[in-house]
């Protein structure tokens, strides 16, 4: 209980919001980006793991901190490492925890980034679903933010850019920005979108939209960004974009992709922006 009698409210629930609401008035919720989620409201949230195991804890910890009732989905894409000890625990930790239900899922055979989201979309029932990486790079407290223009329905999907410019980023490789940069300009001129960041990780959907996209998914590795990109474009979904931070990780500190996804990244731009 609070000091005041009242019982404690959890962020973003409807009472709550609508105590901010009374409190604060619509204008100043507004610009807080205070809303309301509905309290039968389920986030999914699909991770794909791969030798993680130096951050995959801490990650499901911050994942799990997030005031949201949740499905998280842990999808191991044949870890090397310890990884797959700690899905195990992690899942039987989820048992006890209404608000964030956790399921584990294991690739025999190592099949990429795509491969394991696939295997994930397969396994969600939540209302929404959001992609996150099993390292540190993104934060999940973004999520409410991310969360927003669905709930209010104005958005079917939701990227969350590195770009936009007013969130925290760290500062690191030059080429893999311009890289970036120039994959995403491709990418717009065959869907005809003007996305600033098409290969950022957290990419929000309506449960609808991945289940009209999921079964249609061929790509394995990080030509799932591009491919996912062009097949919500033609189907003209209405697509939002909100900032988020992003604290990169160097090649020394386990990051993944290299040059030679980047050649396959350009060769699914076209692809899948010639046809479906």
């Amino acid at each position: 209980m609070t000091p005041d009698g009242d019982e404690q409210l959890r962020p973003y629930s409807e009472a709550w919001y609508h105590k901010q609401q009374r409190t604060l008035g619509d204008f100043a919720c507004r610009t807080l980006g205070f809303y309301a989620i509905p309290d039968t409201f389920v986030l999914s949230v699909v991770i794909p793991v791969y030798n993680e195991e130096k951050t995959l804890r801490q990650l499901v910890d911050r994942v799990r901190s997030v005031p949201i009732r949740k499905e998280i989905i842990l999808v191991d894409d044949c870890s090397r490492d310890r990884s797959r000890d700690v899905l195990k625990a992690l899942e039987l930790e989820g048992q006890s925890d209404p608000m964030n239900r956790i399921r584990a899922f294991y690739h025999d055979v190592n099949q990429g980034k795509g491969g394991a989201l696939k295997t994930g979309f397969h396994q969600v029932t939540g209302n929404v679903v959001i992609i996150q990486d099993a390292d540190l790079e993104y934060d999940p407290c973004e999520y409410p933010r991310l969360l927003q223009p669905i709930i209010e329905d104005k958005a079917d999907v939701v990227f969350g850019s590195r770009f936009l410019g007013d969130q925290a980023h760290r500062v690191l490789y030059y080429w893999h920005y311009l890289g970036n940069k120039f994959l995403t300009t491709l990418s717009n001129c065959f869907t005809n979108l003007n996305l600033t960041d098409m290969e950022t990780c957290y990419k929000v959907f309506r449960r609808e939209v991945v289940d009209e996209i999921a079964p249609k998914l061929v790509q394995k590795r990080f030509g799932f960004e591009p491919e996912v990109t062009a097949r919500v474009a033609r189907r003209r979904y209405r697509i939002y974009e909100i900032s988020v931070s992003y604290s990169g990780r160097t090649y020394a500190e386990g990051k993944k992709i290299g040059w030679k996804d980047g050649f396959q990244a350009l060769w699914c731009i076209v692809r899948f922006g010639l046809a479906d």
